[in-house]
């Protein structure tokens, strides 16, 4: 469970944002605050994992109010304006979210927080034999992993790697962390998850259907 604040001036603002919290499990409301410094008392006494922070307020704007707040608290930063993304990155934000906010956007964004916790290094690889050749991949870069009858196919971002094994197999040497089985033919990495639409994942542009036997783990474990 993580727990967050919300800070913006304006009213509808943080009434959506205070509705699209409390859809997700993992997600713990600790306050809502039209005035940022407001906020500060809070996080004088508590500890908070992640900050909704409006950039452009009247009293203190957001990317001044984030130099203050505690390193390992996480922002991710709301506004209208486009011009002011950059900067907002520059902070070392976990996202940024431009209004009108949807809710898909919305989960794309906290699911960050969840991938942030469970890292994997990014020089961390598998060796994967095809046929007669060796290929060397991270685990970063698995998108998804498909069964197909007596082989598995890796889906990269830009190609696919067939090796003959079984995806059970393979299961036990992917990392837990990093790796859910969704369906009996489907490992997805969790990373790459950007929401879940009925009974199925959605990976960036990629549907990957989940199976009753599978699908309250996966809800539980990623939402």
């Amino acid at each position: 469970m993580y727990k967050c604040i919300i800070i913006d001036d304006e009213e509808l603002a943080r009434t959506l944002l205070e509705t699209y919290v409390k859809k997700l499990d993992f997600l713990e409301l600790k306050g809502s605050f039209e005035n940022p410094l407001d906020a500060l008392k809070l996080l004088k006494t508590e500890h908070i994992d992640l900050i909704f922070l409006d950039i452009q307020m009247p009293d203190l704007k957001g990317t001044d109010f984030a130099k203050l707040i505690p390193a390992e608290t996480k922002v991710i930063f709301t506004t209208a304006y486009s011009e002011y993304a950059i900067q907002g990155f520059e902070l070392n934000a976990l996202d940024y979210l431009l209004k009108p906010i949807t809710f898909e956007r919305f989960l794309k964004a906290v699911n960050k927080l969840k991938a942030d916790v469970v890292e994997i290094p990014k020089s961390e690889s598998i060796t994967v034999k095809s046929g007669y050749d060796l290929h060397k991949i991270k685990l970063a870069d698995i998108n998804y992993i498909e069964s197909d009858s007596e082989y598995v196919v890796f889906h990269l971002d830009n190609r696919k790697i067939m090796s003959y094994q079984t995806l059970k197999s393979l299961e036990k040497s992917l990392p837990e962390a990093l790796f859910i089985r969704v369906h009996r033919s489907y490992i997805v990495n969790k990373q790459h998850v950007t929401g879940l639409k009925g009974r199925d994942l959605i990976l960036d542009t990629v549907t990957i259907p989940v199976s009753d036997s599978y699908y309250d783990t996966v809800k539980s474990t990623l939402f």
